[in-house]
């Protein structure tokens, strides 16, 4: 874990786009291709933004979450960010700012973590959507483990909508061995990845 655990403050996302919705989800597409161009900060402001972004003083966020619990953890694992040294942060919410968690490119060993899909190192940024099911559990006991699911599938759809409105390509893959990225990643035990999602340029 990075020792000085670096806060990055992450530029202010916008509320308006280039396109409607109807044009994005017309658009919308897997891609697992990417240029060799960089990502903006700002633009992995606003596509964190659009995943769990904080809408309201409540701390009500972008996605529905099931009495409002909130189980899902972001990071990202950065190799090619303008701006941003390679490594891997972690999402803090509430203050929309990044926390460096370890320094150093993981994609290489992310990507044979996701059963040796290489193209994933290519992406810029890989987005890792994480879930502390207890926080689900203690209301919904049984059934948390579906609402959580349900959750991140809406936290992902945000995110796709809004990288494809940055003319960004993004894809969502669940193929990977989850002990190995948690290891990886050095996540929190009561962590568990449920999504990658690299972006880059089309």
């Amino acid at each position: 874990m990075a020792e000085d655990n670096e806060i990055i403050e992450l530029p202010e996302p916008g509320k308006t786009g280039e396109y409607s919705l109807g044009q994005l989800l017309q658009q919308r597409r897997s891609l697992r291709e990417y240029s060799s161009q960089s990502v903006s900060l700002a633009e992995v402001s606003q596509l964190l933004w659009a995943a769990q972004g904080i809408t309201d003083l409540r701390g009500l966020r972008t996605a529905p979450s099931a009495g409002a619990l909130y189980p899902l953890e972001l990071y990202i694992v950065a190799g090619n960010i303008s701006g941003l040294a390679p490594g891997v942060y972690r999402y803090q919410i509430r203050k929309h700012r990044l926390i460096q968690h370890l320094s150093g490119d993981k994609r290489k060993e992310l990507a044979r973590a996701a059963l040796s899909q290489n193209w994933l190192a290519e992406a810029p940024v890989i987005f890792v959507f994480c879930a502390d099911y207890k926080r689900t559990s203690v209301k919904y006991g049984k059934r948390a483990k579906r609402y959580v699911h349900m959750e991140v599938g809406h936290a992902a759809q945000n995110l796709f909508l809004q990288a494809e409105d940055l003319d960004l390509g993004a894809v969502v893959v669940g193929a990977f061995y989850d002990d190995d990225v948690s290891d990886l990643l050095q996540l929190p035990s009561k962590y568990e990845p449920l999504t990658l999602m690299p972006v880059g340029k089309k």
